[in-house]
């Protein structure tokens, strides 16, 4: 029997702790495309969590009133252990310096870049802008990869990484004869 309530106390946890997470991101931040996601959440939680207090109770009755104690508890750490996380995550500041001016010139450099992968025009009149063979394209996706890693990677330098991009794209664009005529 300790067995038992072993096993389903550990189902209980779990269960419980991952409803309880899912449920609070959805109620908190919007359910998302699926209007009926936060019924199958909780259904699919208490697919789990109500056998865990009903089959040890039917073994020994006092084992429904400690699993629904361990239950409850469960819920109430994670929702604490949730908002503590927020709070800590709240106090931090959301970007860098300048973060928003970097991200528009990343932006804008990965538009003009664009043309030469999405315009057909672009492609024929200067195929080595997508030729990654081509030493300058290459290190243009090298710097491509870097200023992303570098967006979303806190402690990095994005604004020298934006600048080593838009770097990469002139010369690359100096290699494959853009601009002259």
């Amino acid at each position: 029997m300790p067995a038992m309530m072993l096993l389903w106390g550990v189902a209980l946890v779990l269960a419980t702790a991952a409803t309880t997470y899912v449920l609070h991101r959805k109620l908190t931040y919007g359910p998302g495309p699926e209007p009926d996601g936060v019924f199958w959440d909780l259904f699919g939680g208490l697919v789990v969590i109500l056998p865990a207090i009903l089959v040890p109770t039917v073994q020994w009755p006092p084992a429904g009133l400690i699993m629904v104690f361990v239950g409850l508890a469960t819920a109430a750490g994670t929702l604490a252990s949730i908002r503590k996380v927020e709070r800590i995550h709240a106090a931090q500041p959301r970007r860098r310096a300048g973060f928003s001016d970097d991200a528009a010139r990343h932006s804008s450099i990965l538009e003009q870049w664009r043309r030469y992968e999405l315009d057909p025009a672009q492609t024929i009149d200067y195929p080595a802008m997508t030729d990654v063979r081509t030493a300058e394209t290459a290190a243009l996706t090298r710097a491509m990869r870097e200023a992303e890693y570098c967006k979303v990677t806190a402690g990095t330098d994005y604004r020298a990484a934006v600048e080593r991009l838009a770097d990469a794209l002139s010369e690359a664009e100096r290699a494959a004869g853009v601009g002259r005529a």
